[in-house]
């Protein structure tokens, strides 16, 4: 599967972010170039995500090493959440991030989840103390208790159920109007990825799945989620929706997947429409493989 936000084309080298030296040559080089953000949002160059030299900014700015592409070193810049705080419920309109170039839009999406991270992350979780940004903008240290802290990653499962030549899409609790998609929901702790599954498409829906299986994964910026796509089998298609998460759940056939999809704008229903989202590569899957 090609998915969006997965081929940044970066060395993360690692082994640079822990090194202060390293960090202020790469920083004080004129290569060094600043990944183009207003608030959380992409700043354009045409059809690319814009990039102008890190020397614009001041020198005691705290900045994100995001890594080399093609020798040259990348960074984002971390704003204030004092002095930006409305960037942080921005909201992105996803369907047009689609159309940017594959390398530029997974760049962004990782600029994007690190900022937001940082903007949300001045203070100590353990003792509430200001904390400083470190190893290259991959950690935030805490000088009052030394606690350490790390960007996150949130777990999500998200997966095809399938029963008898049909799948399970849904509507969530105030979706606009017509749109379909996958079922999903958070990884918690002490779960496996397929008991996760299992439970999500229970407490949703009603419904019994079993043999869950992997089919692929996708970093998902919004703010910080690591889709898990998977394919699981129902027993039985008697749906009895938690109305506190759905709207509506509805079995769907090749042939009514297929006959939305050729509409394309003018579809009754959008079913896992949105080629950003890796639900739309999972249905895509399902259509293409052997019934």
């Amino acid at each position: 599967m090609t998915l969006a936000f997965t081929a940044d084309g970066l060395d993360r080298a690692d082994n640079i972010r822990a090194d202060p030296q390293q960090l202020a040559a790469l920083r004080a080089s004129p290569d060094a170039l600043l990944v183009g953000l207003d608030g959380l949002a992409p700043v354009m160059d045409g059809e690319r995500l814009a990039m102008r030299p890190l020397s614009d900014l001041p020198e005691d700015a705290e900045l994100v090493f995001l890594g080399l592409r093609q020798c040259r070193p990348l960074f984002a810049h971390v704003t204030g959440a004092g002095d930006n705080r409305p960037a942080f419920a921005q909201k992105v309109d996803i369907a047009a991030l689609s159309r940017m170039e594959r390398q530029d839009l997974a760049i962004y999406g990782t600029a994007r989840a690190l900022v937001d991270w940082h903007g949300r992350h001045r203070f100590c979780a353990n003792c509430g103390a200001p904390t400083q940004i470190a190893k290259g903008g991959w950690q935030r240290d805490c000088p009052a208790c030394e606690a350490q802290h790390f960007p996150r990653t949130d777990p999500v499962a998200i997966m095809l159920v399938e029963h008898d030549g049909a799948l399970l899409l849904a509507r969530g609790k105030g979706w606009p109007d017509r749109i379909y998609s996958a079922l999903a929901g958070f990884i918690e702790p002490g779960e496996t990825v397929e008991q996760a599954v299992a439970r999500e498409v229970l407490e949703e829906t009603g419904i019994a799945v079993r043999d869950a299986s992997y089919l692929a994964s996708q970093p998902w910026p919004f703010p910080s989620q690591l889709m898990i796509g998977c394919h699981s089998l129902a027993d039985s298609r008697n749906c009895r929706l938690d109305e506190t998460e759905l709207a509506d759940a509805r079995w769907f056939t090749r042939e009514d997947i297929a006959g939305e999809w050729a509409k394309g704008r003018d579809a009754d229903l959008f079913l896992a429409a949105n080629p950003a989202a890796i639900a739309h590569h999972l249905v895509k899957w399902w259509m293409e493989k052997p019934a």
